[in-house]
């Protein structure tokens, strides 16, 4: 099979990586979560006692960082200084910090090369905010993953507090609509949807029901490509 590369783009709380994990292991694609390398990159600031907001002293500590995807059964694991640390990612204050380390041109050029490069050899879906329009501009399909502020916001505060983060739904929201002003007006690959990208707006969706809408789609327009329930690379 030829390698096949789908963009998932949205913003924060659109349920790109949890949606895109339950397609890739039921097509038989690798899952690649950007965002988890952003998280791990905050998560290395934080450790070192790095205001993530200070972008020389993000910059200066850049070179040193080391970060890494690896793949079991399809699932990525990210690694920090070759330490597995994708259970530590999901923490409130790692994605905070990793959507300001994220708006600083230097850090998304530093991994553009190993973005590019899991793509070209596997077949994946590859989520982000930036995928279909910076990183994989040639990406065989790219679909932006979108739903209200109103609805993201309930749904990463029932995340959270099934981790048991006990955020207020209120703080939650404030945080999410920060997160979209700031994504959407950074001066480097702002969020938005790419031309020809097709947008998907899952407001008032169960999770089944957003999974079943892009999983008919993907298996419509990749017919010869993708099998359900093949087994993960």
């Amino acid at each position: 099979m030829s390698v096949v590369n789908i963009a998932i783009d949205g913003p924060s709380g659109a349920g790109k990586s949890t949606i895109s994990q339950i397609l890739a292991t039921r097509l038989g694609l690798a899952y690649v979560d950007t965002g988890a390398i952003y998280r791990a990159i905050g998560l290395y600031m934080m450790r070192r006692g790095i205001d993530c907001a200070d972008q020389e002293a993000v910059l200066r500590a850049l070179p040193s960082l080391e970060v890494a995807v690896s793949f079991q059964g399809g699932r990525q694991r990210t690694l920090l200084g070759g330490q597995d640390v994708s259970k530590e990612l999901r923490r409130h204050e790692v994605s905070d910090c990793a959507s300001k380390v994220s708006a600083m041109p230097e850090v998304r050029a530093h991994i553009l090369t190993l973005q590019r490069g899991i793509a070209a050899q596997h077949s994946c879906i590859v989520d982000g905010r930036d995928i279909g329009t910076v990183v994989l501009p040639q990406a065989d399909l790219k679909i932006f993953l979108t739903a209200s502020p109103e609805d993201r916001a309930r749904r990463r505060w029932n995340e959270l507090r099934r981790r048991g983060q006990r955020l207020s739904y209120e703080q939650v929201l404030r945080d999410i609509q920060e997160r979209d002003r700031r994504d959407s007006e950074r001066a480097v690959a702002p969020l938005k949807p790419a031309e020809d990208s097709l947008v998907v707006d899952t407001t008032g969706n169960t999770l089944e029901q957003s999974v079943a809408l892009l999983q008919a789609l993907l298996l419509n327009r990749f017919p010869a490509q993708l099998k359900e329930g093949k087994p993960c690379p």
